[in-house]
């Protein structure tokens, strides 16, 4: 496990959603331990995400995803360990909202869009989210913003979408589009809980495009059970079994790894 240099937390105080890419990390969980009614969900939980990296984490049902991803977002508070995004951000101590304020966006299994508004009013309401209620009622756009948009319609594959009720497009493309709301908020680190799920083949294939694309200028998380998907745009994946990480590594490596052959993908 890559450790946090000594004395760095105490070098400067970033202001939220600073990054000190110093040291490559994104986001550090040490021994992130988590307890329901007796039950650890997370137990001694240790994981480290880089900037810039697409980190795929599977595993069987109950092995702790989604509360390692309440954990980051702050949903759900530790009971012992450790939380940071970048190097001086304790997550642990945040609220929800401090937490996505700083640059840590989610999006859910089920897409969240507004059905009654358009593609483009979907991007736009997002956009202006951090800009106050007035604004974000009846502020206009800036040349900058409105350009923004256009790049993320692009980037989402939805530009001749634009004009149409987001209620109206298929499975695939609401998850597009929330995924788009989420690069409108600029966020540093992306979490996706089973992005392709109910998608066609061909969307599932576009989705694949799309983060491979995204990588790189945002930290992504992926929690994903199709395996084809997931091995379309792995460079490491970290398998979680009873709130540990059982394994980690490439994916032709985490697939012949004979503890995650007999916990979870079978022979």
């Amino acid at each position: 496990m890559e450790t946090l240099a000594s004395g760095d937390s105490g070098s400067h105080t970033l202001i939220p959603g600073e990054l000190d890419a110093s040291h490559g990390v994104v986001l550090y969980l040490e021994e992130v331990t988590v307890s329901f009614d007796g039950f650890r969900a997370l137990n001694n939980l240790s994981l480290t995400i880089d900037v810039g990296e697409l980190r795929c984490i599977i595993g069987p049902n109950g092995a702790g995803k989604t509360t390692m991803m309440d954990v980051i977002t702050g949903k759900t508070r530790p009971d012992t360990g450790t939380v940071f995004f970048g190097q001086t951000l304790d997550l642990s101590q945040m609220t929800e909202a401090q937490i996505a304020q700083a640059g840590i966006g989610r999006k859910f299994q089920k897409p969240t869009v507004f059905e009654n508004h358009s593609v483009y009013e979907n991007l736009e309401l997002a956009i202006k989210t951090n800009k106050g209620v007035w604004n974000s009622l009846f502020g206009r756009l800036s040349g900058e913003q409105t350009d923004r948009i256009g790049e993320i319609l692009y980037t989402i594959n939805l530009v001749d979408k634009a004009p149409l009720r987001a209620g109206l497009l298929s499975h695939g493309q609401k998850q597009w589009l929330e995924i788009g709301m989420l690069l409108a908020q600029e966020p540093k680190l992306l979490l996706l809980d089973e992005p392709v799920a109910g998608m066609t083949d061909h969307e599932t294939e576009r989705t694949a495009e799309l983060l491979t694309a995204l990588a790189g200028q945002h930290s992504i998380i992926v929690v994903e059970h199709d395996m084809d998907f997931v091995s379309s745009i792995a460079r490491k994946v970290t398998v979680l079994h009873e709130g540990c990480v059982l394994a980690e590594g490439p994916m032709e490596t985490v697939q012949h790894n004979e503890k995650v052959i007999e916990v979870y993908l079978g022979r």
